[in-house]
This record gives C-alpha cells, sequence and structure tokens, in this order.
C-alpha cells in the first residue's frame, strides 16, 4: 500500500487545504508560491502517480478528500496540506487498469474527509457507483474475502469508508474495518516498537489491518531540513531499518496484513511484500 497515494498530483497552485493550521494559512499568505513550493517538498509522500503505482504491484490507496474553498463547480479533490487531482480523475485511472487486469483486486481507503457536507458524500458515493458499479464488493466478513470469492462475483473494488455514511450504503465497508494505527514519530526505532506492538494486539478476526511504515515529521524536522524535503531528510535514511523489519515479518491472522509506505518505490518495498506471501503455509486459510 502507498501513504498519501495521491500526492504525486499535489499542485503548487492551488489553494492551501481547510485542514491547515492557521500557521501554515499565515505562512502561505506572505510568502506565496514559494512556500507552497517548500511545502509540496514535505507533503507530497509519492512520486508515482496510481497507475504507475497499480503497475509496479500497489494494491491498497490511502485517499483524503476535500471540498475546495470558493470552488464554483463544487468539486470533490484528492488533499494533503495542498489540493491535488480531482477525485474523478483519480478513480477513473484506477478503473482503466482494473479493466485492463479483471482478476486485480484494490482496496480504496477514504479515511479523512475536509470541508465535506452531507451532499458531498452524495456525490462521491454516486461517483464511486457511476466509476465501479459492480466491481465493488458489498460489506462482509473480512475473513470471507478470499480472491476465490471476488474473482467468482467479478468484483475488483473494496472501498472502505471513515463515515457514518458507510452504514447507510451497501458497498461502502465501515472504517473500523480497516484500522491504520498511526505511530507519529520521527524516530525509525520507536516506529518499529510500535509497530511490532500494533500487530500484538490487533484483532484476530473480523477487520483488515494496516502496518503503516511511516515516519512523521515534527515541525522542528521540517525548519531543519526545509529545502530538501520529506524523502531525503528523513526516509531515505531510515528505510534500511524500516525494510529489516518488514523483511522479518510474517503474514495472516497474527501478523502483518497491509502495509504502507512512503515514497513506494524506493529500495525494495514492494517486491519484499509481496514476497511474503510466500511465507503462508498451502494449507493454512490465512491470507494478506
Amino acid at each position: 500500500g502507498s501513504h498519501d497515494s495521491f500526492s504525486f498530483y499535489i499542485d503548487e497552485a492551488s489553494p492551501v487545504g481547510p485542514e491547515q493550521p492557521e500557521t501554515v494559512q499565515n505562512f502561505v499568505s506572505v510568502f506565496g508560491t514559494v512556500a507552497k513550493k517548500l511545502m509540496r517538498k514535505w507533503l507530497a509522500t509519492q512520486t508515482m502517480n496510481f497507475t504507475s503505482q497499480l503497475g509496479a504491484g500497489i494494491r491498497y490507496f490511502d485517499l483524503r478528500i476535500s471540498t475546495k474553498p470558493r470552488d464554483p463547480d463544487n468539486e470533490l479533490y484528492f488533499a494533503h496540506g495542498l489540493f491535488s487531482a480531482k477525485v474523478k480523475e483519480g478513480l477513473e485511472e484506477i478503473n482503466a487498469f482494473l479493466t485492463d487486469h479483471p482478476k486485480e483486486v484494490v482496496f480504496l481507503d477514504f479515511n479523512h474527509f475536509y470541508g465535506m457536507q452531507k451532499y458531498h458524500h452524495e456525490k462521491l458515493v454516486q461517483m464511486l457507483r457511476d466509476t465501479y458499479g459492480n466491481k465493488m464488493c458489498p460489506a462482509i466478513f473480512a475473513h470471507e474475502v478470499s480472491l476465490q470469492y471476488l474473482w467468482e462475483k467479478e468484483h475488483q473494488v473494496l472501498v472502505f469508508y471513515h463515515s457514518p455514511v458507510a452504514l447507510e450504503v451497501p458497498f461502502l465497508w465501515p472504517g473500523q474495518m480497516m484500522p491504520a494505527p498511526w505511530a507519529n514519530t520521527t524516530d525509525p526505532d520507536k516506529l518499529i516498537q510500535f509497530l511490532q506492538a500494533s500487530i500484538t494486539e490487533r484483532r484476530k478476526k473480523g477487520s483488515f489491518f494496516i502496518s503503516q511504515v511511516v515516519l512523521t515529521p515534527k515541525a522542528s524536522t521540517v525548519v531543519k531540513g526545509v529545502a530538501s524535503g520529506l524523502r531525503e531528510t528523513i526516509t531515505e535514511r531510515a528505510l534500511p531499518a524500516m525494510m529489516q523489519w518488514v523483511r522479518t515479518q510474517k503474514p495472516g491472522e497474527s501478523g502483518v496484513n497491509i502495509i504502507t509506505a512512503d515514497f513506494v518505490e524506493l529500495g525494495d518495498f514492494i517486491s519484499t511484500v509481496i514476497k511474503l506471501n510466500y511465507a503462508l503455509d498451502d494449507g493454512e486459510d490465512d491470507t494478506t
């Protein structure tokens, strides 16, 4: 999986997202374009677009949706500090891949909503219906979902929706079925301790589970590395330790399930996670 999956598309010309604190809003109002260029270095956690991520093996997408202030078209956008692509365009890009690869399955995790009213949720639900139709798997018990089941039903998309709206729509899986504990640290050792503890505590059945192999910069980290950005200052330096943790994991009910990262093309992240599947014995019911 990719963390902030859409952030390749972040637009420096866009306004600042409504979820950003006043200090950031003021910073941009004073320094304008320069401030946004610096922000993008810390907000863009991926360098590949959806099609490239899918081609490389990514099957879980972390999606955050926002309205744009004073937007006459009332569009929905992916957002992370700054606005990114229109949601409709991103969903269609993923759908084109699925149409070309009918046995592939993706997880779309809509986990943050900014500036959205009931009308906007209705618009997004209709957009999902129009784009994916019967490709979407209705919410059932997580442990019943196997690739064989999905292939038989011709389902290719599981949509997780972290809002009460999910309870009203059969093809939306409630957000609690896709927990993603967040370490919120810049320290690779603390991250690994957190990841290990989270796996120990995870519920054995009834939900999927995300291990976020992601370091989160503090304000002081950003100030020190303001011109270099997230990838160079944090991700690349911590990569060896984080990859060592991934390589030692076991998949299945008592182990890892979905693993997400920034800059998924770095190192051998994708191939290493895929290889973990082969650690499952042929006779087991576990899947990852």
